[in-house]
């Protein structure tokens, strides 16, 4: 069943189509129905229905208005306008909006019924596109090359936690199991006269690098080569990245010095290959070989690491990190991950959340063989990621760190792992208290200042969420969500409050007529001002100034 709203001033056609009208047979269930435009909103808000059916000419908000505000804020929502012969101009403009569908009054039960039953087929299409199977399965197969480029661009950008990798290389048809890791990175010596491309998209010298269709299929050419060698040897998989070629290599080994000799071995042959048939000069950066396929960007980046040797080794040969670099332990790798974690969990996590952040942090390392001087460098990495987490959040540090701080005093003073772990663990957990109280303020100071502009402007009648916002400089939306956890109650529904308490002092203190109140608290319809005193307080303005005068 569709759910439906029936916006019609008119009592007794309203009733008659609710009660003339077999709707679950047509599909649909009547949500609710509105006698205006404004009333309907709110019901629009309340429901979120499929269907709207609204007369074209109403008091307060006629149906165009309330076609025009649905389009913005629910564009999926069908529309259907009742109108007269007589309202051509108003048809018109119901054009230019994109209405759904149309009825003319006078109208039969029958003539709604047909409307809605093309409606419903509109909607069951709709619907039906977007759930049919077939037809997802075959845009998903011509998006999987897309995606598995994607994925294995994103393996060497960033450690993706290992559930993450697991369900998208079975997804998308990537092999990679094994129990060591390695990453080369291939890049072209010169291509056509040019300087390289770093393997971050970065050009070695100071002019733009140009790739020319020439430059385009002479990779493509080296892809078509590196592929053939690696399938031949099962060697892994090639992909392109940032303008360079890449080989994820899954050894089935665990021994590290036999996967670099055997990676090594593919990638002469890769290397040689393309220098006679292509007739272009490579240099090739390997990385570190890993035991987790997790931890690939750290072979990744070591690779990139390794090419930037060239300057001093020369072009067109292999180079391995381990053979230039002694590297660090993955174990002891504060990467991005790992940075956005705690950043995150700082901001907008719970104290149990970050408890259990910072053992993960700490795991393992008092086992690991590792330099003190690499120890204190993980440690300031950490205090990087917590101190910027700091300046987005902007509260007062002085109380946190302590006016005197003094990181590299404060590292040097701890003797063990665990001590080290209660420091940070403190300190995020002041930031944090900080941040939440620091936050609290502001939204406090945002809620005063937007009832001091309602309590200023409510008698404007022009005045909306979007104008408070535009004053404040901030989204509707987020200005909504605080303003309604902050106050229990909507912001219309606040304005609407202080508007009703101003026209009910009026009514008891003043000889003013409904009229008058109704503008002096922002209504340039009167009806609907005794319309809405009426839904608030539950009697006419009328009504209740006399009964207060008689009290």
């Amino acid at each position: 069943m569709y759910k439906l709203i029936l916006v019609e001033d008119e009592e007794e056609v309203r009733e008659s189509v609710v009660q003339e009208i077999d709707w679950a047979s047509c599909g649909f269930e009547v949500a609710d129905t509105a006698e205006n435009g404004s009333e309907a909103m709110e019901l629009i808000e309340k429901w979120a229905p499929d269907v709207v059916v609204t007369d074209i000419r109403m008091p307060f908000m006629d149906g165009l208005q309330l076609s025009e505000w649905i389009r913005g804020k629910y564009p999926m929502t069908k529309i259907i306008i009742l109108t007269g012969y007589d309202e051509f101009e108003y048809a018109q403009k119901a054009v230019k909006m994109h209405i759904d569908e149309y009825v003319l009054k006078p109208f039969s039960t029958q003539e709604l019924m047909q409307a809605l039953a093309k409606i419903k087929r509109l909607i069951d299409e709709e619907i039906a596109r977007k759930e049919n199977v077939l037809t997802l399965q075959e845009h998903y197969r011509q998006s999987l090359p897309v995606l598995r480029e994607v994925f294995l661009g994103s393996l060497m950008n960033r450690k993706l936690p290992r559930a993450e990798i697991e369900q998208k290389s079975l997804n998308y048809n990537v092999k990679i199991d094994g129990a060591s890791f390695v990453v080369s990175v291939l890049s072209m010596d010169n291509p056509g006269g040019e300087e390289a491309a770093d393997p971050n998209g970065r050009r070695a010298g100071s002019q733009s690098l140009k790739y020319s269709k020439d430059q385009e299929l002479k990779l493509f050419a080296i892809l078509n080569i590196s592929e053939e060698i690696v399938n031949k040897y099962e060697a892994g998989i090639v992909f392109l990245h940032n303008g360079n070629l890449v080989l994820l290599t899954a050894a089935a080994e665990t021994d590290q010095e036999a996967v670099s000799k055997r990676t090594a071995s593919v990638l002469e042959e890769i290397r040689q290959s393309i220098e006679k048939y292509v007739k272009l000069s490579v240099t090739i950066g390997v990385g570190t070989v890993t035991a987790d396929i997790a931890n690939v960007s750290y072979s990744y980046k070591s690779a990139v690491m390794a090419l930037d040797y060239r300057l001093i080794l020369g072009n067109n040969r292999i180079i391995m990190i381990d053979d230039v670099e002694k590297r660090a332990v993955e174990k002891l790798q504060f990467d991005e991950l790992k940075e956005h974690a705690l950043i995150r969990c700082i901001k907008v996590g719970t104290l149990q959340e970050m408890k259990e952040l910072v053992d993960e942090l700490f795991q393992g390392i008092e086992a690991a063989p590792v330099s003190f001087k690499d120890y204190q460098i993980y440690l300031l990495e950490m205090l990087t990621a917590i101190l910027k987490a700091a300046k987005d959040a902007n509260p007062d540090l002085d109380p946190v760190l302590g006016a005197s701080f003094n990181p590299f005093a404060e590292i040097h003073k701890l003797t063990n792992p665990q001590e080290a772990k209660d420091w940070i663990a403190g300190l995020c957990g002041r930031l944090m208290s900080s941040i939440v109280s620091e936050r609290q303020s502001s939204y406090k100071s945002l809620v005063d200042k937007a009832k001091a502009y309602a309590l200023a402007h409510y008698h404007e009648s022009d005045i909306s969420i979007n104008k408070v916002c535009s004053h404040l400089h901030i989204s509707a939306g987020y200005f909504s969500g605080i303003f309604k956890k902050e106050t229990r109650m909507t912001f219309v529904g606040y304005l609407l409050h202080i508007r009703m308490e101003a026209a009910k002092e009026m009514l008891r203190t003043t000889d003013l007529k409904t009229f008058e109140i109704a503008e002096k608290v922002g209504y340039s319809e009167p009806n609907y001002f005794s319309y809405s005193f009426r839904k608030y307080v539950g009697v006419s303005p009328k009504e209740y100034k006399n009964s207060s005068r008689e009290a």
